[in-house]
């Protein structure tokens, strides 16, 4: 009887292990991709530390317990789960990493970013925005000395505003404030996440600007020929009504079609497009990080090579404002990651935020199309008001006491950048705060309430 039970305990034991390394090798992809990932963009993008990462970005539970080794060298990083299970993220010159997924690392290593110049000149002997050179002069209407008090407070690291890492005010065009943790600096590329939606937004009125797509046409997918799919257009995607299925979850112990589709697939686009129509489209508004890369993916069909893909966004938007510091990230295809992968400093972000307070005018040039920001702010069906096309809006009331003008880009962890209209002003705020851990009201609040 002692040796049935033994056994069956055994056995039992044996299963259970069984499953446990089933469950961890489900996982694994997911924990040392993330961890691979944010560590080499960190490093080799933003310019921060391997302790930085570690002990604030990939600080939780199970990615936390991954081994990194970095290469600076070859400028490669691995991560490692129990030795059994690693994943790889290489830095390719202005591509930013990618995590080896679905191609080789030697087909990684192969992509290149074409030769596109910075803008001529030393911006910080350029007047802002065009370069860096601020002005002397605050603009009238502001109160400094409250705002320079509500910053105080945002740094003190309470629990109000944990983890911020950095914030600037733009007002009547000029910086009023620009504050950085003590262990960070100006130079620092920080990581956009879903800000990187609105990027996508951009190229894409740029390239309707320029006559290179139609975004009410139906999309010339081949796997959507054959059934419904293929009556989705950008527009559709672009204020996440497509219809499409696509679970948009940041869960630690599973994956779901975000955190699969960014840490398993090396073809983001792909995965996100053979994903089943649920609905007609245009009909159910569902907010899709899918839809960014479906966008990013169909983008690249309308150049006649990769390069001149690769080399639009600088060409058409960032060296036109000045932008000289964004790297736009790519997945192992080499397609813009549209959804999530996108670094830039916070004067960067701030010059991308003035473009659209000027309605895609930069300095008396037309970036996008007259009526693109009215079109990005106008309220996408069944969203209730609180979206447009890849641009968040407050026309739903989210912020009460805000201008209904406001609108804003929303990325994972609390990056946000807010472009209010009617107050002549931007904010970006950049940080490492999971969510709950900000008052954005009372955040917004106060650094409006600055101004006369």
């Amino acid at each position: 009887m002692k040796k049935r039970i033994l056994l069956s305990l055994l056995v039992f034991l044996v299963i259970l292990i069984g499953c446990a390394l089933l469950y961890i090798t489900y996982l694994s992809p997911g924990i040392t991709g993330y961890a691979a990932k944010n560590v080499a963009s960190g490093i080799f993008v933003a310019g921060r530390t391997q302790k930085s990462i570690e002990k604030e970005d990939i600080n939780f539970f199970p990615v936390n317990h991954t081994k990194n080794i970095v290469d600076t060298t070859k400028k490669i990083v691995i991560s490692r789960l129990l030795h059994f299970w690693k994943s790889e993220a290489v830095y390719n010159e202005g591509l930013g990493c990618t995590l080896v997924r679905g191609f080789s690392e030697a087909d990684v290593l192969k992509l290149d970013y074409p030769d596109v110049p910075l803008p001529s000149g030393n911006p910080d002997t350029i007047p802002w925005p065009a370069g860096d050179l601020l002005s002397d002069t605050v603009p009238a209407g502001i109160n400094m000395q409250k705002l320079n008090g509500l910053l105080d407070l945002v740094f003190k690291d309470t629990v109000s505003f944990k983890g911020t890492f950095a914030v600037t005010v733009v007002y009547k065009d000029q910086i009023v404030a620009e504050r950085f943790r003590s262990d960070l600096n100006p130079d620092i590329r920080f990581l956009s996440w879903s800000m990187a939606k609105s990027f996508t937004n951009a190229m894409v009125g740029a390239m309707v600007k320029d006559g290179l797509i139609d975004i009410n046409e139906p999309m010339k997918i081949d796997k959507w020929a054959k059934d419904e799919r293929k009556n989705i257009t950008l527009d559709n995607l672009m204020h996440m009504t497509s219809g499409l299925e696509f679970s948009e979850a940041y869960y630690k112990m599973r994956l779901s079609s975000t955190t699969a589709m960014l840490l398993k697939n090396g073809d983001m686009g792909n995965y996100a497009e053979s994903k089943k129509l649920l609905t007609r489209p245009d009909s159910v508004w569902s907010y899709s990080s899918g839809s960014g890369n479906i966008i990013m993916d169909y983008l690249r069909t309308a150049f006649k090579s990769h390069e001149e893909y690769l080399a639009y966004p600088r060409k058409a938007i960032f060296n036109k404002t000045g932008m000289r510091s964004v790297v736009w990230e790519v997945d192992a295809s080499g397609t813009f990651v549209g959804s999530s992968y996108l670094y830039a400093t916070m004067r960067d972000y701030a010059r991308f935020g003035l473009l659209y307070l000027h309605n895609g005018n930069w300095l008396g040039e037309q970036i996008f199309p007259e009526g693109w920001v009215n079109y990005t702010t106008t309220p996408a069906k069944g969203s209730g008001g609180k979206y447009g096309a890849l641009f968040w809006l407050n026309k739903n009331g989210e912020f009460p006491g805000l201008p209904d003008d406001l609108y804003f880009c929303d990325g994972y962890d609390g990056q946000r950048l807010f472009i209010l209209p009617s107050k002549e002003m931007v904010i970006v705020r950049t940080g490492c705060s999971p969510r709950g851990t900000i008052d954005w009201q009372s955040f917004l609040k106060g650094i409006t309430e600055t101004v006369e």
